[in-house]
């Protein structure tokens, strides 16, 4: 699980659930020699995540905050879009959902220990 800054926050049509998060997770890692050769200098890892969240969260609210992810689930196609991992959260009393957060701003990418 990594902390992840969502950069962009938008409301997918036909879906009433469903919003598409693009999440930066820092700087990508190189998990292979190819990789490793392949990769771009300051290279970030930002991918797209599908939640649903719409009911309790407007794009608008998620922009620049930064939550915990699983970033470690294989892909999962949503909607005809592929989503790259899950944010967490918990319930609320009314059971919605309530969005984790670091105390404070911290690096794109922070691993959760």
């Amino acid at each position: 699980m990594k902390i992840g800054t969502i950069l962009v926050a938008e409301y997918i049509e036909g879906a009433d659930k469903l919003l598409r998060l693009e999440v930066d997770f820092g700087p990508k890692e190189k998990r292979s020699d190819m990789e490793a050769e392949a990769a771009i200098e300051g290279e970030r890892d930002i991918r797209q995540i599908l939640s649903g969240i719409r009911e309790y969260y407007s794009p608008e609210q998620l922009i620049g905050e930064q939550c915990p992810f699983v970033t470690n689930l294989e892909p999962r196609t949503l909607r005809g879009l592929v989503s790259n991992g899950m944010i967490l959260a918990v319930k609320s009393p009314d059971g919605g959902a309530i969005l984790l957060h670091p105390e404070r701003p911290t690096e794109a990418g922070s691993m959760l220990s």
